[in-house]
């Protein structure tokens, strides 16, 4: 993909979309369940989000407006990218519906002692599954975001107290409807930077994914990935901007995040 590429498909009417999941956190770096706790960019996430912005700057890929969560992570993620490519003066949404799934009373465990615990089935299902909640937090857990500005608008029944994909995606695809697809039919070009599962569920809508596929989808962070659109906003084609080999390593390292010492270790074998 370069430049030329880009500009004769905005030529045949084609759409452009990037999808980037932030880069990696200190909850990633500590391998804890983060979700809705609001946690910053570890050192290495805040490199990997300027390799964002070179790799989109490499291959040619422009945007015209932005949408993000109210998490720090991805905010700052696209901070970096737009103050690199000089486009601080884009329009950006920001939204909780894009906010990374909430993983309840898991939030701020540690997950390989929770595989410990739980067993990997248990972990894999609360990480992948497609309709399995984690356990719920209480609404006396001073972890829930009741009483934080930022979802002050929210009736109790809209504010996850854990949620299952199929749960995450019920409040993300309404702003992709209502906010992003009429951006991208009217021929904008837009950059999503969000989180692992909130991007899960819109890859999920695009490719038509049943269940079971969404199941062994892993997302990498920091790398972004780039869909032609037709028109009508099917799919017609998708890659990430990286090397194969580099892209299988870093999802590599997001799926060892949920297993127990035991099986890491034989993963290693």
């Amino acid at each position: 993909m370069d430049t030329d590429e880009v500009r004769s498909a905005a030529i045949g009417g084609e759409r452009w979309l990037i999808l980037l999941r932030h880069g990696e956190s200190t909850w990633n770096r500590e391998n804890r369940f983060t979700g809705w706790t609001d946690v910053d960019l570890s050192p290495a996430g805040v490199a990997e989000s300027h390799a964002a912005a070179d790799r989109l700057r490499a291959a040619g890929v422009d945007f015209d407006l932005a949408f993000t969560s109210v998490l720090r992570r991805a905010i700052r993620t696209l901070w970096i990218v737009l103050d690199d490519l000089d486009r601080m003066w884009v329009p950006v949404g920001r939204t909780w519906r894009l906010n990374e799934r909430h993983y309840g009373a898991l939030q701020g465990l540690d997950k390989a002692e929770t595989a410990d615990r739980f067993g990997d089935a248990q972990v894999h299902a609360w990480r992948r599954g497609y309709g399995t909640r984690p356990p719920l937090l209480a609404e006396s857990d001073p972890r829930w975001e009741r009483d934080d500005p930022r979802y002050a608008t929210l009736l109790d029944a809209e504010l996850p107290r854990g949620e299952s994909l199929a749960d995450t995606i019920a409040r993300v695809l309404p702003y992709w409807e209502e906010a992003i697809a009429p951006a991208l039919r009217n021929g904008q070009r837009a950059l999503v930077v969000a989180h692992g599962n909130s991007l899960r569920g819109l890859v999920m809508h695009l490719n038509g994914l049943g269940e079971d596929e969404i199941a062994g989808l892993t997302i990498p962070t920091g790398i972004p990935l780039v869909y032609r659109l037709a028109p009508d906003l099917r799919p017609i084609d998708h890659r990430y901007l990286g090397d194969p080999a580099e892209v299988a390593a870093s999802i590599a390292r997001v799926v060892a995040q949920g297993q127990s010492a035991t099986s890491a270790g034989m993963s290693r074998c």
